[in-house]
């Protein structure tokens, strides 16, 4: 699966001057980063370990949404 196709939701965080990306597809995926282009590089990452972890324990991978 291409972490390339999950959606992410890029909020900005004011208190820590941060930019918080979350997976909606997969539960708890969530990262951050300092800029806006840090914040999807890391958001890449953490859902290519994200499905790795859960085909290595067995758990189902939620496919990506689909756009209407």
């Amino acid at each position: 699966m291409n972490p390339a196709h999950y959606s992410m939701v890029i909020q900005w965080d004011s208190r820590d001057d941060i930019y918080v990306v979350s997976v909606p597809e997969l539960p708890g995926c969530r990262t951050h980063g300092k800029t806006y282009e840090e914040a999807i590089k890391n958001a890449l990452e953490v859902i290519a370990l994200w499905i790795e972890d859960a085909q290595k324990s067995g758990e189902p991978v939620p496919p990506p949404q689909v756009a209407a």
